[in-house]
């Protein structure tokens, strides 16, 4: 994007988990690499900015998406979650912006998902 000179977006897909750290024993790495993603965004955006490029960096962070690393059972049975094609919805909302807007964060959770 840069050596061709044109706009471009780069969206990454973080996690609330990248924000705000829970205690999950089965997740204690998982959330230190979203808080890493957070850090890489943020300077990511900070050097195409100081390069002076048009290029967009996004993050979205969702909740709990119902996807195959969510384990089968009783533990989530009645955990509120989003699907996949609301994080889909999350990025074209992004994506769609005007190119003087950008969108820096999306966080988006499932109605009645604990903080």
């Amino acid at each position: 994007m840069k050596r061709r000179q044109v706009a471009g977006h780069i969206v990454n897909i973080n996690s609330i988990l990248g924000h705000k750290y829970h205690g999950f024993p089965s997740l204690n790495i998982y959330g230190a690499s979203k808080h890493a993603v957070t850090a890489i965004t943020e300077t990511l955006r900070n050097d195409v900015r100081n390069e002076g490029t048009r290029v967009k960096i996004t993050s979205i962070s969702p909740g709990v998406v119902r996807t195959e690393m969510v384990p089968d059972g009783d533990l989530f049975e009645d955990t509120p979650m989003l699907e996949a094609e609301d994080i889909a919805g999350a990025v074209l909302y992004a994506l769609g912006t005007p190119a003087h807007v950008q969108v820096h964060e999306i966080i988006i959770k499932p109605v009645g998902e604990m903080a």
